[in-house]
C-alpha cells in the first residue's frame, strides 16, 4: 500500500481517473464511493503499473492469486511475472499492460460486490491472508528440497565403499558384478538408481522423497508421488519407493494415493539412520545397487 500510494504521489490525478472512468464498472465506482476507498486501491489502470511494475504483486494477492497459479502458462500472464518480481517494464510489455488492467478489472469487481461494507482494512488484510499462504508453499518447498538432498547423504553413506566418481547430484558406483551404477538426485523421480550394461543404461529404481510432516496434507503428498512415479513408470523404471512421513498416519490410505509405490519407507527413520524402515531401505538399495551391506545390525536378519 505504501508503494502504490507513492506510485499515485507522482501521477497526473486526472489521467488515473480518466483510466479509471475506463477500466471500472460504475457500480463498483459507487461501492467504493460510498466506502471512502479509492479506486485505485483495488483496481490496477496503466499509469500506476507504468509507475511500479511491481505493483502487479499488490493486485494479484488482492484476488487470493498464488504466483504459481496466476502465472501459470493457461492464464496468459506468464509474461508480466518479471515485471513484479524485477519492478521492470520492458517497452513490448508496456504495450500489454492495458490488457492486465481489463484482465484484471472483472475478477476484482467481482470481488469487491462480494463484500459487505467492504473497507480500508479489508485491502489492507486480503493480500497479507494470501502472502501467508504463499510463504507457507516456498517453506513447504524447501522442506522438501532439503528433505531429497539429506537423503541423498544417507544413500551416500549407504554405498560410500563402492562409489568411483562423486558429484553434487550424483554417485558412480562399481558394484560386485563390475557394472557401473549410478544414483541420481534429480526431479521426477527425486532419486533415480541406474545401471550400466555394455552400452546401454537400465533404469532400477524411481524414488521420490517427501519431506513435510503435516498430517492433514499427507494424502496430497503421497498423490503427487503417484504423479512423479507414474511418468518414471512411462519412463521405463520398474520399481517405485516413496519416502514420506508414516507418522500417525494409515498406510492404506497413502498406498490407495500412490498404489504405483512398490516400498514405503518413513523419512524421518532414513534420515535417522535407525529403526525397522531405515533398515528395510538400507537392505533394498544394496539389492538394487547390486553391493554387499557394510557391517550393521541389519547384516544379521
Amino acid at each position: 500500500m505504501d508503494a502504490l500510494s507513492e506510485a499515485l504521489g507522482h501521477l497526473d490525478q486526472n489521467t488515473v481517473k480518466e483510466q479509471i472512468s475506463k477500466y471500472v464498472p460504475t457500480d463498483v465506482q459507487k461501492i467504493l464511493a460510498a466506502a471512502g476507498l479509492r479506486d485505485e486501491h483495488v483496481f490496477p489502470v496503466p499509469a500506476v503499473i507504468e509507475t511500479r511494475p511491481s505493483l502487479i504483486g499488490y493486485y494479484r494477492l488482492l484476488l487470493g492469486a498464488p504466483q504459481k497459479s496466476f502465472y501459470k502458462g493457461s492464464t496468459g500472464m506468464g509474461r508480466f511475472k518479471l515485471m513484479e518480481e524485477l519492478g521492470t517494464m520492458s517497452k513490448n510489455a508496456q504495450f500489454l499492460v492495458p490488457g492486465f488492467c481489463r484482465a484484471m478489472a472483472s475478477p476484482l469487481a467481482e470481488l469487491v460486490r462480494q463484500i459487505p461494507k467492504i473497507t480500508a482494512r479489508d485491502l489492507h488484510e486480503l493480500p497479507l491472508l494470501t502472502f501467508g499462504s504463499q510463504l507457507q508453499g516456498s517453506n513447504n518447498t524447501q522442506i522438501g528440497k532439503t528433505a531429497m538432498k539429506e537423503v541423498f547423504v544417507a544413500i551416500r553413506e549407504i554405498v560410500a565403499k563402492y562409489v568411483v566418481v562423486t558429484t553434487d547430484n550424483r554417485l558412480t558406483l562399481k558394484n560386485s558384478a563390475g557394472r557401473t551404477v549410478l544414483v541420481t538426485l534429480s526431479h521426477d523421480p527425486d532419486v533415480r538408481i541406474q545401471e550400466q550394461v555394455s552400452d546401454q543404461l537400465h533404469h532400477k529404481v524411481a524414488i521420490e522423497v517427501k519431506g513435510g510432516t503435516d498430517v492433514s496434507n499427507a494424502h496430497n503428498r503421497a498423490g503427487e508421488a503417484e504423479k512423479s512415479h507414474q511418468k518414471a513408470k512411462k519412463a521405463g523404471f520398474p520399481e517405485f519407493w516413496t519416502i514420506i512421513s508414516k507418522q500417525g498416519l494409515d498406510l492404506s490410505k497413502l498406498e490407495s494415493e500412490s498404489p504405483t509405490t512398490n516400498h514405503w519407507f518413513d523419512v524421518a527413520e532414513v534420515l535417522a539412520r535407525k529403526g525397522h524402515d531405515w533398515d528395510a531401505f538400507r537392505q533394498r538399495l544394496a539389492g538394487a545397487c547390486g553391493i554387499p551391506l557394510a557391517d550393521s545390525k541389519a547384516d544379521s536378519k
